[in-house]
């Protein structure tokens, strides 16, 4: 008799807790990478093979919409690369508007990228920043954008 007196609180309780657990799951909102993760249609754009670097002054930072599956805005810059005018895709705003180094127009920048073409012009796709003694990276040596957390194990 006693055992049982000792195992109904003890059940009560854990009921309590697996409830309290399924409540605090309802509320998670999961995200993802919003089109901006390694694997999706833009992500795979990004190609090691046609990396390059191009210096220039800033003309516009600009917020776009990168593809039309894309759920968030991408920064989009206008780079003045001695005659060429260079467009340059960095990343989400969400990261970027976080992160300390800030570029503006007027910036004299030296950005390392995937050269591709999108929206038939030239494009680089952004992996590293500079800007003075200021490094912004934005892609690791494989790729993979910085913003998006999880790495697969090799």
């Amino acid at each position: 008799m006693r055992t049982h007196i000792m195992i109904i609180p003890l059940v009560t309780l854990l009921n309590l807790a697996a409830i309290h657990d399924v409540s605090a799951q309802q509320g998670m909102t999961w995200h993802g990478s919003g089109g901006w993760g390694p694997h999706s249609p833009y992500g795979m754009m990004y190609n090691n093979q046609t990396m390059e670097e191009a210096s220039g002054e800033v003309v516009t930072v600009d917020k776009i919409s990168m593809m039309h599956q894309m759920q968030q805005q991408g920064v989009h810059l206008t780079v003045k690369a001695g005659q060429d005018t260079l467009s340059v895709h960095l990343g989400p705003a969400w990261y970027l508007e976080k992160q300390d180094v800030k570029i503006m127009p007027g910036d004299k920048v030296t950005i390392k990228g995937s050269r591709i073409t999108f929206d038939d012009e030239p494009t680089l796709i952004a992996a590293e920043i500079r800007k003075g003694d200021q490094v912004l990276i934005l892609r690791d040596s494989d790729g993979i954008p910085v913003w998006s957390g999880w790495r697969q194990r090799q």
